[in-house]
Parts: C-alpha cells; structure tokens; sequence
C-alpha cells in the first residue's frame, strides 16, 4: 500500500475515543519490512508485522518458528536455582514428603500441577496440595497452613506463585523442621525471609527472565532438577524422566492468564503449549475445554477467555483448589465433574460481578465529576465480593483508560486488587504504600497488584497513589496513540488475511495483535447484543460489506457513536480474529476506534 495513503489516513488527530491514530513503522521500520519481503519471500503485509515488533531480518526464521531448545536458558542463571534443585533431588531420592503452597489464581494452580505431575513420574510420594481459601485466609503462605502441613509429615514446603515476602510464615515452618523453597515472579524487596527463594525478580537476580510467570519458573526448575537426577542415575526403563515438554499446555495457560508478556521465551511456551493442548492429552484441560463449550483448536483468546476464567472461579468464589486437582487427574468422569463445576462458578462469577461493576462504575464517574485530573481511580464497597476485586478494577482500568484499584471490605478490613496501564508500575507503588504504612500488606508486579488495609487509611492511600502515579501515568497518556498496522480494505477481510497474520503470533500482552484500519466504511446498522456489545454492519465505497462487532462499549463514546451513526462514514480500526460455530470458521472483525471521515 502507498506510504502516502498511510500517512495520509493515519493523520486522524482525535478519534471517537480521543486519541490520535499514528502508524507502527517509521521509515525504517518501513526499509525493514521491504529487506523481511525480499529476503524471506513473506507477504508484504507479514512482513509489515514483523518489522513492528522489532523483528529484523536475521531474526525472522526463529520468531516465525520460536523453539524452546533455542530460547531457554540455563536454569542455574537464576539466583539460588541450583540450591533449590539440589534441596528438590534430595527430597526425591529420600521419599521426603513434600508440601505444595499454590496461590489461587491459574498461574498457582498451573504451577502446582507442574510440580504434582512431576513428582507422580519421579515416583516420589504423592504431595500435599494447600491452596488457600482467599476470603478466610488470603494470599500467600500462612502460619496455620504451615502447622497443619507439617502435623501432616512434611518436612519440605514449595510455595509457588507467592512466598516471596512470606517473613513471619516461613519463620513458623524453620521453628518446625520444615525447609522452605520459594518459585515465584513477583517483584521483591531487597530483604527476602530466610529461604530458597527462586524468583527472577528478586533485586540480586541477573538471570533476565523476570518476564516469566510462576508457571515459567517451575519449568526451568523442573529442567534442572530432572539434569541433575539424570547425573545421579535416578532415571532408568523403569522410571524414565518425564516428558517436560509435555507439560507446555499448563505453561502457556498460565502465562497467558497472567497476562505474562509474549515475547522471548514466553512466546515459544504459548506456540508449543497450544500444540501440545490441541492434543487434548491432559484429562482436566479437555473436560474444561468441553465445558467452555470451545469449537474448533485452542486459541490464545481461549486461553485468557474461556479457560483462565473457569480456574479462577473456583479461588474467586468456590473452592480454591478446583482448578489444580483438575489440571492433575487422570480420572475423565472426574475431571468432567469439577470442570461443570468450574462453569457454574464463573456463570455466579460473572453475575456476581456485574452488580459491582454498576456499582464500581458509578463511584468512578462521581470522582471524575470531583476532579479531571485524576492519576487513579479507587472504589469500594461492603458488599462486593473479594473474588471479584481484580475484575472490577480491570474493567474499570479498560473503561476509563486509568490506573484502577477496588476493594472489599469486611468490618474493618479491605482487601483490594489492582490494575494498570503499561508503563505505569502499581507494584512498586504498592510495595511503598506498605513501607509507609498505609497498607498492611501488598505486592503483585507492574500492571496487577494486591493490597490489604483498614478502611482508615483508604482515603490516605487513594491520594498517595493519585500523588505517586501523576508524572507515571501523565507519561503513558502522552503517548496514548492508537498504533495502526496497516490500512484493509473491507473486500480484504477473509480467512486468508487472517491466517497470513497469524503466522506472526500468538499475540497478546508485549506482542499486540496487529490492528487494522478500515477506511471509509458507511455504518448501515448497528444494534446492542447481550449485556454490552454492539453489533454493526459496515459497507465500503466498493461495495464490499463487513459485518463487525464492539466488545462492551454500551454507554461509552464508542458504542454511542456506533448506535447513533447509522449512515455516517468513519475510518474503523480493528483487530481480527477467528470465530467458530458449529464447525464453521470465520473471520470476526472486533473494533476498537472510530474515526469520522471528512
């Protein structure tokens, strides 16, 4: 397509949304993707994708194929990973009974199963599993759980997906005997409770991989325990080493729940976890998979969508442990059980959270109307349930274009969960709020943290972080462009167009799916379909129709300008997707942004 025409076009200064459209490639970017053209052979439009995520032209065969062989690096790059392999070998060979401490979210439970699974192939005694409940004992390792654990025969405890900032619990576990291995991905303080901590975002930790989520930890664990069991003669005929790469379907789960960014090593665990899931080999996953009621192979949206939320119903309002005793059973008539369980859970999730997102939604509006110069957005409220804390804040975080938190209150007590935009750290902001007392405990990473506090330091806190995120935030809004890949004519959208896109995937957080612009699309119908969304109908100059949709834009400047606009021509920017029914596959087309064209 003509420079000038992309130029020309992508000079849309204030959308619908109020945001500038800019291109993705700059003049080089632009030589880049020639030079990707002529060297590889690859389509003019693959190519322009390539070269918007920084892909060069030596670098093109290894991101079109990402293989693990060639991306993992070698566990023992991590801080204290050879202590904890060495601590993890012993406990194997000696028939230790171990305890496994998960958090309650799809990256704990995945990690667990890692762990469970391979402990069962070792031929290790069977582990305890504790995944706490979150409303009556919270997040991360606790001195009650640690007592019953150990009451119970354990001698060794792994925490996975928290324990980094565990002091007081693993002080109860020294005072009974029990050693303590940590492997975990959130941001740490630089004083760390006595333990094998194994977490690459520890401040003395060099490795580079403080993209992995807990999941990815666990599995360069697992490689460096089942090396060194290898050089110890542990694996024989009789009992061969497990097949890691036959777990990637539980890595690339968690790493896409955990909006872990898809880049690196990331991206080559997504690639080859959804081969392996496609397989369907994994009992729970394929019983989850049914119950989901997915059509056609697993997806990345499937991953964050369909099946991430099914897991986290359980730790959100039911039993917490679901979603790992799912991911580790062998049993189907079992595994098709807990997984109809799990879909009734997120069917009252989902309900339970759309009341205290009307709720959330109208707190955040009054605090606009207070002030226009907001840097957060804080609300709460008594009678919202802590499983939905996150979701609300997400919601209100897509919605409002602003960092959001939301809380929970019980009594006196709130606990809060968070979410941001990119560039804006929460975590560390979080960290501090505890350090200066205004919370009593918090963590997470840059774009999602917790927080617990009392309902007297609420309004301290809410202006802390209005105080401490300004310049931050200030910062990600400036540059708030819509990046555009490349202009599509309506005629061009097809099932061909996608699968020369998807060549460039799997997309998501770090690796954005590519986004599209529509030029001069006549808007014939639109109408609102389930709770939120509006379908649409667009017509080109060339008579060429595609039928579109809006994913929760009811009573947003999107979705107004798509319900009142019948007749009127804009520029739609959108991304594109597969949608398959009843076994027939198609092209959905999802916008993102309007433009009146003049």
């Amino acid at each position: 397509m003509p420079n000038s025409m992309m130029s020309a076009f992508l000079g849309v200064e204030r959308s619908i949304l109020g945001r500038p459209w800019r291109a993705r490639l700059d003049a080089a970017g632009e030589a880049t993707a020639l030079a990707l053209s002529q060297a590889h052979g690859l389509d003019d439009l693959l190519s322009r994708i390539l070269a918007g995520r920084g892909v060069g032209v030596s670098e093109a065969a290894r991101y079109l194929d990402p293989t693990i062989r060639e991306l993992m690096p070698d566990p023992s790059q991590l801080t204290e990973m050879d202590a904890a392999v060495e601590r993890l070998a012993r406990a194997v060979q000696a028939g230790e009974q171990i305890a496994i401490f998960g958090d309650y979210d799809v990256d704990g439970a995945c990690s667990s199963a890692l762990l469970i699974d391979y402990w069962r192939a070792a031929g290790a005694p069977e582990p305890f599993l504790h995944i706490p409940d979150r409303i009556f004992e919270g997040y991360g390792p606790n001195a009650e759980a640690i007592r019953t654990l150990a009451l119970g025969g354990a001698t060794l405890l792994v925490t996975v997906d928290c324990g980094t900032v565990s002091h007081e619990p693993f002080r109860v576990a020294r005072e009974l005997g029990v050693d303590v291995i940590v492997l975990d991905h959130h941001q740490a303080p630089e004083e760390l409770p006595q333990a094998v901590i194994v977490n690459p975002n520890r401040q003395d930790d060099l490795s580079g991989q403080g993209a992995l989520c807990a999941a990815g930890v666990v599995f360069l664990g697992l490689a460096g325990l089942t090396r060194l069991l290898r050089k110890r003669g542990w694996w024989s005929e009789a009992r061969p080493a497990p097949d890691l790469l036959a777990a990637l379907d539980l890595v690339a789960l968690a790493t896409v729940a955990d909006v872990a960014p898809l880049t690196g090593l990331n991206r080559a665990f997504v690639a080859k976890g959804l081969q392996v899931m496609r397989n369907r080999a994994r009992p729970g996953l394929a019983a989850l998979m049914d119950a989901a009621r997915m059509d056609g192979p697993p997806r990345v949206y499937h991953l964050g969508f369909a099946l991430g939320p099914r897991i986290n119903a359980g730790g959100r309002i039911g039993d917490a442990g679901l979603g790992a005793r799912l991911l580790t059973l062998s049993d189907m008539i079992e595994a098709a059980r807990i997984a109809r369980e799990l879909d009734r859970l997120n069917a009252e999730r989902q309900a339970i959270e759309k009341t205290a997102l009307e709720e959330a939604v109208a707190q955040a509006e009054a605090q606009f109307l207070k002030s226009n110069r907001l840097s957060c957005l804080v609300v709460e409220g008594p009678e919202w349930h802590p499983g939905v804390v996150g979701l609300i804040a997400a919601r209100l975080k897509e919605r409002f274009n602003i960092p959001s938190f939301a809380f929970a209150f019980s009594g006196d007590t709130g606990s809060g969960s968070g979410r941001s935009l990119t560039g804006v750290d929460i975590g560390c902001v979080v960290r501090r709020s505890v350090e200066l007392g205004l919370a009593i405990k918090g963590g997470g990473h840059a774009m999602a943290a917790g927080v617990t506090l009392q309902r007297s330091k609420l309004e301290d806190f809410r202006a802390f972080l209005d105080d401490a995120l300004t310049e931050s935030v200030e910062a990600a809004l400036g540059g708030d462009a819509l990046v555009i890949d490349a202009i599509v004519a309506g005629r061009g959208v097809s099932l061909d167009l996608l699968r020369r896109v998807e060549k460039a995937g799997p997309f998501g957080q770090g690796n954005p799916q590519p986004l599209f612009v529509l030029p001069e699309q006549r808007l014939v119908s639109a109408a609102v379909v389930g709770d939120s969304h509006v379908r649409v109908r667009l017509r080109s100059g060339d008579g060429a129709s595609v039928d579109a949709i809006a994913f929760r834009v009811v009573g947003s400047p999107l979705g107004d300008a798509l319900l009142g606009g019948r007749g009127e021509l804009f520029h739609a920017a959108a991304r594109l997707s597969a949608n398959r029914f009843r076994g027939v596959e198609r092209v959905e087309t999802r916008i993102v942004d309007l433009a009146r064209a003049l």
